[in-house]
């Protein structure tokens, strides 16, 4: 592993009281999370707080991960340049360069590395605009370790190209068109830009067009993880979808089924 972060303070014992009420030991979790046979996926880790920033190394190493860690968004920017990284966990509020200006920096140079968003701002529009500025998911501070780690086993799946099959077919909803091969998504000859989490929910949901799918459904296929009925985060990337799609023309296209879950229907 190699760390980015200076060493000139001494090490400290890791503490997990921030990532969660701790129903679950490290020995636990290693168990419970080395399911897959490829899991040595290299995480950069960024954060300002020392004590996050340690437990979730653990963590993440405990599950099989190769991480590596940053104080603030230079060295992380420093690291993915240098480093080979397949996910990014990234705090929004760092000094100098925040979360938001890595993702942006990142985006610009078409690096299109994952990124997972942390932060303790948990209104919707602190979230559109970690997605705004190119994060595939965000995850409110306090957090449970589960959860971050069901998200980046999600972000890790998405990020590998599937085998050409008869559901890489172009998929037609009126004048929308979502290409799943070349993962481009267009309203008739205007393109529309999605992060990768936004392209699989507006894939998923336009493959069954017609039918209601629900919540649970789509968090298991989307993050592979239900996060139960207090969570914002679909909520939160429907309606940046809706945004995005009325951006470029088209009608409402995505219909909320109250009580139940969402469906696309021309």
């Amino acid at each position: 592993m190699r760390d980015f972060i200076p060493h000139s303070t001494p090490d400290i014992q890791p503490s997990y009281r921030h990532l969660g009420n701790g129903r679950r030991s490290p020995g636990a979790l290693a168990e419970a999370y080395r399911q897959d046979g490829d899991m040595a996926h290299h995480v950069l880790i960024a954060d300002d707080d020392r004590a996050i920033r340690d437990s979730l190394e653990r963590a993440l190493e405990l599950a099989g991960y190769q991480v590596s860690t940053a104080v603030d968004g230079v060295t992380a920017l420093a690291a993915v340049k240098h480093e080979q990284i397949d996910v990014l966990v990234l705090d929004v509020a760092m000094p100098g360069v925040d979360g938001l200006g890595v993702c942006q920096v990142l985006r610009a140079s078409g690096d299109h590395t994952p990124v997972l968003m942390l932060t303790a701002r948990v209104e919707t529009p602190d979230r559109v605009a970690g997605l705004d500025a190119g994060a595939d998911d965000y995850l409110p501070k306090p957090f449970e370790l589960d959860e971050l780690l069901a998200r980046l086993r999600a972000l890790v799946r998405r990020a590998v190209p599937p085998e050409p099959d008869e559901s890489a077919r172009t998929i037609r909803v009126a004048d929308l068109e979502v290409d799943p091969a070349g993962r481009r998504v267009s309203w008739g000859s205007a393109p529309i830009e999605l992060s990768k989490t936004e392209f699989d929910l507006l894939e998923l949901l336009v493959r069954h067009a017609g039918a209601v799918l629900d919540h649970s459904t789509i968090y298991q296929r989307i993050w592979g993880f239900d996060f139960g009925p207090e969570s914002k985060n679909l909520a939160v990337y429907i309606s940046y979808l809706r945004r995005k799609l009325d951006q470029a023309g088209a009608p409402p296209l995505i219909r909320t089924v109250r009580g139940v879950g969402y469906s696309v229907r021309a």
